[in-house]
């Protein structure tokens, strides 16, 4: 196989390379008639023997993309992660089905620090051709990696989430690798490229001892030969075209034209909904799948863990030409989040609000805290702003639904929220003010008026400086909490371009689900606060959800959320020292 470092190839690649198969091991039932046991067997498999890896000539360094693949057999292997408040550390818990019923084994205290996967899972040793140790680490795995089947009887679809969420404010999460499945050892912008002179190598790869332990994988290394080559983004290798400038626009393309969403990163060709930012450039993908992750993005503007191998049966690989893509009896793991559709037409009748579960808004403490840089030119040249990402999540029971209708020739659409029982079906919907079109660069799409509120408070969290920004488009950008009741770990409208309607839109439906939150990053317009004429020392920024009351929810007293910080400095230099949150000690 060949990894392009920052490449991210197309669904014509797939075809060609699709011939390689990943052999696991096929359980067998019992010979005594007994039932087998239902606790997951893991494996560490490799999907090939060799691969190439691409150094550019001009930024050198190559991902370690060894198509090496963690199956689970038996039963899926599922863990729930979660904390009590941030003043608790992250606790996680095995998810075991034995005899139809369900019990919960603690991993070891401390194993678990965060909510971006295991660290240390992996074992990466590399030699060269001479047989000289030139890397040697450690590496992470999140088990919502990108992943595909390894037998045909396998289940259609996973159920579990598609990455980790890195969000700081994080409260709980689930991981899992579903029975018969297969999910990437590798861990994509993640990961840290290593530079190695190009050149013929050998890696071996292992389970970390205090892994293969908790989960009683065997201690069956992969060895994997690695060709590393070197490209030039002008003439590729022996004067191809290189896929460098087409990856550095897929990932550059910006939030303003998505083409759909390229790993939960671009959110493709291109950026997405990576929290209304900017988005990192593209990770190398792997050529055995081409189609991004979807559904929830983890966080931000991260891209998100990489592509998914394709669908392959044990001991026999896809033929040259095979229909890729999901359907009847395969996968290759490019589930991709269709548009949420709006109502037909807007509702008539009377509006009620009937007594049914209802959305809970609640908002994350600001993170991503910083001072930008200083403008030199136009109203807000020589102005220093104070700049930060803000999240506000759903924790349930019931999906924020909104929909927008627009009147021919009116400016603004007439918003309603729509109720459900516990079947699905709507049963009442009320007026709760509008959607407007925002043409600023870093949106361009409908926003729902009132969503959510900003604001610097002083020391006696008295208001100092109230943000410009009012309005959203609602996407679910951040896994906050899988763990709540009805929770989904698939939740659409995740890409701007589908959950926020074009400036041609006669109607929008904009859905915050039940778990998910929608981060709006620190560079885009009205996020930020002018603190020019701001005398130096502590203040709150307070992240306000809901703040006119026009949604009706679950519970209205949990709306708030304060990050203390700290200005210093002078005008032109102004600085911001920020505390941390109780356990949570990130800017």
């Amino acid at each position: 196989m060949t990894r392009s470092h920052k490449a991210r190839l197309g669904r014509s690649v797939i075809a060609g390379a699709a011939a390689i198969a990943v052999t696991a091991g096929i359980i067998a039932a019992a010979p005594d008639g007994k039932a087998a046991p239902t606790t997951p067997q893991l494996s560490l498999i490799a999907a090939s023997q060799s691969v190439t890896l691409d150094s550019y000539k001009e930024d050198p360094g190559v991902y370690l993309d060894l198509g090496t693949y963690v199956t689970a057999e038996n039963a899926p292997l599922e863990l729930k992660v979660t904390r009590k408040s941030y003043k608790d550390p992250v606790v996680a818990t095995q998810i075991v089905k034995e005899g139809g019923k369900t019990r919960a084994k603690a991993l070891p205290t401390g194993l678990v620090k965060d909510f971006s996967g295991l660290p240390g899972f992996l074992q990466i040793t590399v030699t060269n051709a001479a047989g000289k140790t030139v890397l040697n680490r450690a590496e992470d795995f999140c088990p919502n990696n990108a992943s595909g089947r390894v037998r045909p009887d396998a289940p259609a679809t996973s159920k579990y989430p598609e990455s980790c969420p890195t969000n700081p404010f994080t409260l709980g999460s689930v991981w899992g690798v579903e029975q018969g499945w297969a999910a990437n050892t590798y861990a994509g912008v993640y990961s840290e490229p290593v530079v190695l002179p190009a050149g013929k190598y050998t890696a071996k790869v292992s389970v970390a001892k205090r892994y293969r332990e908790v989960f009683g994988i065997a201690d069956k290394p992969q060895t994997v030969k690695v060709t590393v080559r070197e490209v030039s983004s002008e003439g590729g290798v022996g004067g191809a075209p290189s896929a460098r400038r087409e990856s550095h626009a897929a990932g550059h393309a910006g939030h303003a034209a998505p083409a759909g969403r390229a790993g939960h990163a671009g959110h493709g060709g291109a950026a997405g909904h990576g929290g209304h930012g900017a988005v990192a450039p593209a990770a190398p993908a792997a050529p055995t799948s081409g189609a991004g992750p979807s559904y929830n993005v983890g966080h931000g503007p991260l891209i998100p863990a990489p592509p998914a191998v394709p669908w392959a049966v044990k001991k026999q690989g896809l033929k040259a030409g095979a229909r890729m893509g999901d359907g009847a009896g395969q996968t290759d793991g490019s589930r991709k989040a269709p548009a949420v559709k709006p109502a037909a037409k807007r509702p008539t009748g009377k509006a009620t609000v009937p007594n049914v579960p209802k959305p809970d808004l609640r908002s994350l403490p600001a993170y991503g805290i910083t001072i930008s840089e200083p403008t030199t030119e136009g109203p807000d040249k020589g102005k220093d702003f104070l700049a930060f990402s803000a999240n506000v999540w759903n924790a349930g029971p019931a999906q924020l639904v909104v929909d927008g209708f627009r009147s021919p020739g009116k400016e603004l659409m007439d918003a309603y929220q729509y109720f459900y029982d516990a079947s699905g079906k709507q049963v009442g919907y009320t007026p709760t003010g509008t959607m407007e079109w925002d043409p600023r660069p870093g949106h361009v799409h409908w926003h729902f008026t009132d969503f959510a509120s900003y604001r610097l408070l002083k020391a006696d969290q008295k208001e100092a400086v109230r943000s410009g920004k009012e309005a959203f488009c609602l996407a679910n950008t951040d896994a906050v909490d899988y763990t709540v009741k009805n929770a989904n770990w698939h939740p659409y409208n995740t890409d701007l371009s589908t959950a926020c309607g074009q400036e041609n839109s006669i109607s929008v439906r904009e859905v915050l689900d039940v778990g998910s939150g929608d981060t709006y990053t620190q560079d885009l317009p009205g996020q930020s606060f002018d603190i020019t004429t701001l005398p130096n020392g502590t203040y709150y920024i307070q992240v306000l959800a809901n703040p006119e009351k026009r949604l009706k929810e679950t519970d209205l007293t949990n709306n708030s959320a304060l990050r203390k910080i700290v200005l210093g400095g002078k005008k032109g230099a102004r600085t911001v020292t920020v505390p941390a949150h109780d356990l949570v000690n990130a800017n």
